[in-house]
């Protein structure tokens, strides 16, 4: 791999006597990962049933390495979004992030999804989350991501986050646009963006959403920076940079583990190295910003659920809405959403045809097996399984089920709907979901 000689040159002086173990990481064989569903499973559960070796991740509680060779994105499991693929290093950032108390959370620069799935998967029952990136095509790959987790409580938007009034949220999670040092040996490409636009150009723009992610803020609240470059200036001087300019704002230690490194300067920050650990390069901060609360409004939180016709599950703290003859539940929120490009408010229900309500793949995924009337549950095993997620028709008369949308199930894990016609399913899979 031909890294440039100006790369190099920052690295040797940036790991000394290390660098010679970092030249020899790019030999090391491609590490995989993934991230449990801890919304739809327990990570003990998930053990038991999947089939794969796994190895646990030290800094993370529910993520994992796989071997290259079992094909995890085949399984029924990943469709029925019992797992995300995700870096592990990438996992960090989210898992540190302190959710506790908080209700208006902002994944700041979220595409295309891994880190905001996390947060989902954190998120308190009152809570919820805007998920936002400012290029609309990424956002539309994070949304897609979102509903085949199953999430509600969200709001994705593709915004300028200086569209966001000061003092709204309790938790922000900042993944900075970077130069992608740390990411070189993955995916080689990054390089030729490297030399297009190197740190010089990333500071400016790292500087600028930091310091307006630190306005967002409500005092007490937590931010975590992240990138995945080894630059001191991506790094440490951008949160120098926020320190001198907003004194509210404190960095927290971020507790060690086996391979990370201290920040430059800042040993409160972590360093992750792919001679250190298993994973690519990675750079995380977590800051708490001091002072009395001054948050400008307050939740008044109505615990009585909302009920669906036929449904049993809980839609709480929040409200159905009918647009354009599609049917939503958006969780409650103080933040103005006027005039701002909002790609997905919460969780589409379905949609009004001839008066009558059709439910959305979105809503399948959002269900669990017991909260809809006609329930398909296959087995893991049985070959209807792969003909569904291949778009195909199935038989399911053994099943005797009445002439409904039928919810298909693996292993008591939603798959999406199906119209059922004496005994033979017609697949309603959106076609962005079929297996391929």
């Amino acid at each position: 791999m031909d890294l440039p000689i100006e790369f190099l040159k920052n690295m040797q002086d940036l790991l000394k006597d290390e660098y010679e173990d970092y030249l020899n990481s790019f030999n090391n064989e491609e590490i995989h990962s993934l991230r449990i569903n801890t919304k739809k499973i327990s990570v003990e559960e998930f053990l038991k049933i999947f089939p794969y070796k796994l190895d646990r991740i030290p800094w993370t509680s529910d993520g994992f390495y796989y071997d290259l060779k079992d094909k995890v994105t085949k399984h029924p499991y990943y469709y029925a979004g019992l797992y995300y693929i995700q870096e592990a290093s990438a996992m960090l950032p989210a898992e540190i992030l302190p959710l506790d108390n908080a209700y208006d959370v902002l994944d700041a620069c979220a595409a295309p999804g891994g880190k905001t799935l996390k947060l989902l998967n954190k998120l308190g029952d009152l809570a919820y989350l805007i998920s936002n990136d400012i290029s609309s095509s990424r956002a539309s790959i994070l949304l897609q991501n979102i509903i085949k987790q199953g999430h509600q409580r969200f709001y994705v938007t593709a915004l300028d986050i200086k569209e966001f009034d000061n003092n709204s949220f309790d938790a922000i999670l900042v993944d900075a646009p970077c130069s992608g040092e740390g990411m070189f040996r993955k995916d080689p490409s990054l390089i030729k963006s490297w030399l297009d636009k190197g740190p010089d150009y990333y500071q400016t723009i790292q500087k600028e959403l930091i310091l307006k992610a630190a306005d967002l803020l409500i005092n007490e609240g937590y931010l975590v920076y992240s990138t995945c470059t080894f630059s001191t200036k991506e790094n440490e001087e951008v949160i120098q940079y926020l320190l001198d300019n907003n004194p509210e704002m404190q960095l927290v230690y971020i507790n060690d583990q086996e391979g990370f490194e201290r920040g430059i300067g800042l040993k409160e920050c972590v360093r992750l190295y792919p001679h250190k650990i298993k994973g690519e390069g990675h750079f995380v901060a977590l800051l708490k910003k001091s002072g009395f609360c001054i948050k400008d409004y307050f939740y008044e939180f109505i615990n009585k659920p909302i009920e669906l016709e036929n449904i049993n599950h809980e839609f709480n703290n929040g409200r159905f809405v009918n647009r354009e003859n599609k049917l939503y539940f958006i969780p409650d929120t103080n933040i103005d959403f006027n005039h701002k490009r909002v790609l997905r408010s919460g969780l589409l229900i379905g949609e009004y045809k001839h008066g009558i309500l059709e439910y959305d793949y979105s809503f399948a995924k959002a269900l669990n097996k017991d909260e809809y009337p006609y329930v398909c549950n296959l087995d893991i095993n049985d070959g209807r399984v792969l003909k569904y997620l291949k778009g195909e028709t199935i038989n399911i008369k053994d099943y005797n089920l009445e002439d409904e949308l039928v919810l298909v199930c693996v292993d008591n894990f939603p798959l999406g709907f199906g119209k059922n016609n004496k005994g033979i399913l017609k697949n309603k899979l959106p076609k962005n979901v079929i297996m391929k």
